[in-house]
């Protein structure tokens, strides 16, 4: 094969594997840095875990659908890309949990399920498990050590019961993984280290909520979006991937769908990025595919790193979205509900996507559109019956739940395999020796979901962190006219 080394501008050529909303991110920002860019994704579309579809003619988000907005790098990248003005909050934020058989008022005053008062989850937890959280104070402090995993952590200080009926299902809804396996230094830092200063969790929860605690006119001031800590975008998250993209082609960038990187070789001082149809010359790469892609391509340049990445899981889901007659319904309560997995349903969450976001139900007033999730990691038995089975099965769970008893006027399942990356106790540790392997490799990042959190602004912001690092290896300075002398982030 010839090397391709074609491009719009003369200057430093980069290569981005993987068009995800990591890789795009990446691939403008290292255009903002000046140098020349081509993006490479296998499949035959862009934006990975973000999908914007329809059905019955109403948009939807048939993926991620929204951001934490209280981080600044999605929202930052909306705005970049021209989509500000259709950054949206939820209209409610008033979810439940399904618990025992009941619809229960999702508490406040916890992080990520854990509360600072036993109080704050009264209604959901029996006598027995809010005695048990007001023994916390009365322990001697647990050694969390270097990590921790944080169902076993919090099972050990307030009672299974807490991470049963709360941790469980929040977590859930973002790892789709085990409470009692998921790393808390990885999944909630801030716990994490409040434990480590303070006797009790209960006193460490508390440190976490009084340093979160963010007047609602300082966070608006910063979001844009009135103090909400999600955010959507009109017409769906999906749609933001196609406007990153639209803005690197616009910066003279090249995107190239359907085109697999098949092998990664160092070239000198720079690299080769093999695919079918031609080989890039490359001064910098940044690998922006999930673990096991990127473990594939270094298992030649770099085979400890490769060997640490291929032992990072991922789980596998699906979403079942489901549109309805609004006519047909009774009232549903607020955006939605998540369900304990111990309670043994087949659905982990609902969204009532019609009323958390104004955008869906405006543009579609006749219809109520909701979805489901299925599946999480080590339970994909389910993920392996048809789409009948889904719709039928969360049907059955929806009108046990909420008492929903229409039949629906459109259907549509989205199987995310391999979708979630998992974060076990040590992640963060396996994430750091691997990224160690590559240091004796100038011109190579990581970035991901697998690396530095699985939210939307943790990718933005993994994808910043690669390409500024390769700029500055790459791109001379006007100070020196030397690499890496002043690149600022």
């Amino acid at each position: 094969m010839n090397a391709d080394t074609t491009g719009p501008h003369a200057g430093p050529h980069a290569v981005v594997v993987g068009g995800g909303i990591t890789g795009l991110a990446a691939a403008h920002r290292l255009l903002a840095a000046g140098a020349r860019v081509t993006l490479l994704e296998a499949g035959g579309r862009l934006g990975g875990k973000l999908l914007a579809g329809e059905i019955a003619g109403a948009p939807v988000d048939l993926g991620a659908e929204s951001l934490l907005a209280r981080r600044p790098e999605a929202v930052a990248l909306a705005e970049a890309v021209g989509l500000g003005d259709r950054l949206q909050a939820p209209g409610t934020t008033t979810a439940s949990v399904w618990s025992r058989g009941r619809l229960v008022p999702m508490p406040k005053g916890h992080v990520m399920g854990v509360p600072g008062d036993p109080g704050a989850v009264a209604g959901l937890l029996s006598e027995e498990g809010l005695r048990r959280i007001g023994r916390d104070a009365e322990l001697p402090p647990t050694e969390v050590g270097d990590d921790t995993a944080i169902g076993a952590y919090v099972a050990e200080r307030m009672g299974h019961e807490v991470v049963d009926r709360l941790v469980e299902p929040l977590l859930g809804g973002v790892y789709a993984g085990d409470a009692y396996r998921i790393s808390m230094k990885a999944a909630v830092p801030a716990l994490f280290e409040a434990a480590r200063r303070h006797p009790t969790l209960t006193a460490a929860v508390r440190a976490v909520q009084a340093a979160a605690a963010v007047p609602d006119d300082v966070a608006g001031a910063a979001t844009g979006l009135g103090g909400a800590a999600f955010a959507g975008l009109s017409g769906g998250i999906g749609t933001l991937p196609g406007a990153v993209a639209d803005a690197v082609r616009a910066a003279g960038g090249t995107i190239l769908t359907g085109a697999p990187a098949t092998a990664l070789l160092r070239d000198g001082t720079g690299w080769r990025v093999v695919t079918p149809e031609r080989t890039l010359d490359a001064d910098a790469v940044v690998l922006a595919a999930p673990a096991p892609v990127a473990a594939r391509l270094l298992g030649g340049p770099a085979p400890e790193a490769a060997a640490l990445l291929g032992e990072i899981a991922y789980a596998s889901m699906a979403l079942v979205t489901l549109a309805f007659r609004r006519a047909d319904l009774s009232e549903l309560p607020g955006s939605g509900f998540l369900v304990p997995p111990v309670d043994g349903h087949t659905i982990k969450a609902s969204t009532f996507s019609s009323q958390k976001w104004r955008w869906v139900g405006e543009a579609a007033p006749e219809l109520f559109v909701l979805r489901t999730s299925v599946g999480r990691h080590g339970e994909d038995t389910w993920l392996h019956r048809d789409d009948e089975d889904l719709v039928a099965a969360s049907l059955k769970d929806l009108g046990a739940a909420a008492g929903l008893a229409a039949r629906p006027v459109a259907t549509t399942v989205t199987r995310w395999t391999d979708g979630l990356p998992q974060y076990p106790v040590g992640h963060l540790d396996r994430v750091a020796r691997a990224r160690a392997a590559l240091a004796a490799l100038p011109g190579l990042r990581l970035a991901g979901a697998a690396y530095d959190g699985v939210g939307i602004p943790a990718c933005v912001a993994s994808a910043h962190r690669a390409a500024d690092a390769v700029a500055d290896e790459i791109i001379a300075t006007p100070e020196t006219g030397h690499p890496g002398a002043g690149h600022s982030s």
